[in-house]
């Protein structure tokens, strides 16, 4: 099968090397040319110099970008992917987006004969390099059957959520609870230091009860020493969480804590914090503590 992934960050960079050793044929683009080339370095398959060549005999297409603007930009134009998919090819765009841009671009690859699948991703960079994400997706069932053994390769669960949009929609939940848990683990750790408990002790108990998640067991121990050089910065959980409340206006639900840790997001931010782990939440609190 012949394929085309386009963005090679900290997350498609190892989803298309978990492609590329089940045997699909391969061919990458990114933004930095210097970041494909360490990519067929590493992993043999060609090089690209737009999305449109990258997409050219492509049966799939995969995009892992940064945002509407950057998805818009890797499909749409003389150089778009768009411009070099065959009919019924279908891309697959693992982007966390809005949904309004999911369904706009389906309808107009749907326009010329092809699919789309919208189809973001929960891990980290983590599930990513070890073929263990969670996709969420939205986009009509025939295709998802068709696309979803290929997204084993990289995912542990995945799921059709709906018809286009869905996908994103169903992101857009994951990070809501994201933003709750990681904002009461903070305080719950801080806690634990005013009241002079061993927050170690403390979760190693609890987190064999009804206050688990995944949060948790996988950040507590990074948290309690004040280390976040890693994993899911907070400049694209701020992002994400602004594409939540946009949607929130438009379907008129009331999400007043996902505002106020959207907030204190912007708080890290302003702390020098937009390329720390999402927990450093706990940062800002220790700051005002």
């Amino acid at each position: 099968m012949r394929v085309a992934f386009i963005g090679l960050g900290a997350m498609g960079f190892p989803m298309a090397g978990h492609l590329a050793s089940a045997g699909l044929d391969i061919t990458v683009y990114n933004r930095t040319h210097a970041k494909a080339e360490a990519w067929v370095a590493a992993h043999g398959g060609h090089l690209a110099h737009t999305p449109a060549e990258a997409a050219k005999g492509a049966e799939l297409v995969f995009a892992c970008v940064g945002n509407d603007a950057d998805l818009n930009a890797v499909i749409i134009g003389d150089e778009g992917a768009a411009a070099g998919m065959d009919e019924d090819a279908i891309f697959i765009d693992h982007t966390t987006t809005s949904a309004n841009i999911a369904r706009h671009l389906s309808a107009q690859l749907g326009a010329q004969g092809c699919h789309m699948l919208d189809a973001p991703v929960s891990g980290g960079q983590a599930g990513a390099e070890n073929g263990a994400l969670t996709i969420m997706v939205g986009g009509p069932q025939e295709i998802f059957d068709t696309v979803k053994p290929v997204l084993r390769h990289y995912a542990r669960a995945v799921r059709l959520m709906g018809a286009s949009g869905a996908g994103q929609l169903t992101k857009m939940v994951n990070q809501i609870c994201i933003g709750g848990l990681l904002q009461s683990l903070s305080e719950a750790l801080l806690f634990c230091q005013k009241v002079g408990l061993d927050g170690r002790d403390v979760i190693d108990v609890i987190s064999k009860g009804a206050a688990q998640s995944w949060q948790m067991e996988n950040r507590f121990e990074t948290m309690i020493d004040n280390q976040f050089d890693f994993g899911f910065a907070v400049d694209w959980m701020v992002k994400d969480l602004d594409i939540c409340l946009d949607e929130a206006k438009r379907n008129g639900a009331d999400l007043p804590i996902t505002q106020i840790i959207r907030d204190y997001y912007g708080d890290v931010q302003n702390m020098g914090g937009g390329r720390w782990d999402t927990s450093s939440l706990i940062a800002r609190l220790r700051e005002n503590n």
